[in-house]
């Protein structure tokens, strides 16, 4: 249940990320040749050149998973009544983090990763809105926010 966690981590994991996902959903079904120049360069938005059905098949997918990942996140932090299932839910995002800035990083390569200055808005959300969120559950997963709070049940609500 959501509504035990910690007012900080509670706003990003249930208001915050999933707005978050919503744009990784939108931006290539509205222009999925930008979409896929944005990966990894600053393109100028006049110049975007068309790319084939293969990459823009691949950019849609790509947007239909964040789609996914939205609609789940409501699911489970929304609807689950298990707190297990909520931090189990946090650490399989905890390890897509590392891997999606990993993978991101190492197609950048190094001068542009540490080229923060020169990072378009898609590089943003990959490498630095992804690194912000992992943080965030890293410390709800150590309990640097402190306890998750008592679940109120019925009989208490009854007292």
């Amino acid at each position: 249940m959501a509504s035990q966690l910690p007012a900080f981590p509670r706003t990003i994991f249930t208001i915050v990320e999933p707005i978050s996902l919503i744009g990784g959903f939108l931006g290539p079904f509205i222009d999925p040749d930008w979409f896929i120049a944005s990966q990894l360069d600053n393109p100028d938005a006049g110049a975007v050149t068309p790319r084939d059905d293969n990459a823009r098949l691949v950019a849609l997918q790509l947007g239909n998973a964040y789609g996914l990942l939205f609609l789940l996140g409501l699911a489970v932090l929304y609807t689950s009544a298990e707190l297990k299932v909520v931090r189990n839910y946090l650490i399989a995002l905890w390890i897509a983090d590392i891997s999606h800035v990993g993978v991101t990083c190492w197609l950048l390569g190094y001068d542009r990763t540490v080229d923060v200055g020169s990072w378009n808005a898609v590089t943003w959300g990959n490498v630095g809105f992804t690194i912000f969120l992992c943080l965030t559950r890293t410390a709800y997963l150590l309990g640097l926010f402190g306890p998750d709070r008592k679940a109120i049940t019925a009989s208490k609500k009854a007292a």
